[in-house]
C-alpha cells in the first residue's frame, strides 16, 4: 500500500487501530470534537518538541516533564490508557477534559 503525504494511515476493520510499517497502534477517539482533538494535537507536537530539545540539552527533569506532556495528550486522544471504545460518552468526555486540563495547567 502507498502511502500520501498527509494522508491518514490504514485503519483495521474495526477502526481501533492504525498501522504503520505493518505494526498496530491505537488509533485515535473518533468521537472527538474538532477543537478538542485540534488541542491535543498542539499540546502533543509541542510536547513532542520539548522531549527533543531535552534529550539535546541532556536536561534529565524537562525530559520527564515532556514525556508525561505527551502521555497526557495521548491518554486525552485516547492513545493510552483505557480503549476508547469500552468507554461510555461520559468517560470520554472526562478523559479529554482531564488531559487538557493537566496541559493547560503545566
Amino acid at each position: 500500500m502507498a502511502v500520501v503525504a498527509g494522508a491518514d494511515p490504514p485503519r483495521t476493520p474495526d477502526g481501533r487501530w492504525i498501522v504503520v510499517d505493518g505494526r498496530r497502534w491505537r488509533a485515535e477517539d473518533p468521537t472527538l470534537p474538532d477543537d478538542v482533538r485540534t488541542a491535543l494535537l498542539h499540546h502533543l507536537g509541542v510536547a513532542r518538541w520539548a522531549v527533543r530539545t531535552s534529550r539535546k540539552a541532556d536536561d534529565a527533569d524537562g525530559l520527564a516533564r515532556a514525556r508525561s506532556r505527551v502521555g497526557a495528550a495521548k491518554r486525552g486522544l485516547g492513545e493510552r490508557g483505557d480503549p476508547w471504545w469500552d468507554q461510555d460518552d461520559a468517560a470520554r468526555r472526562v478523559r479529554w477534559t482531564a488531559a487538557l486540563a493537566e496541559l493547560e495547567d503545566g
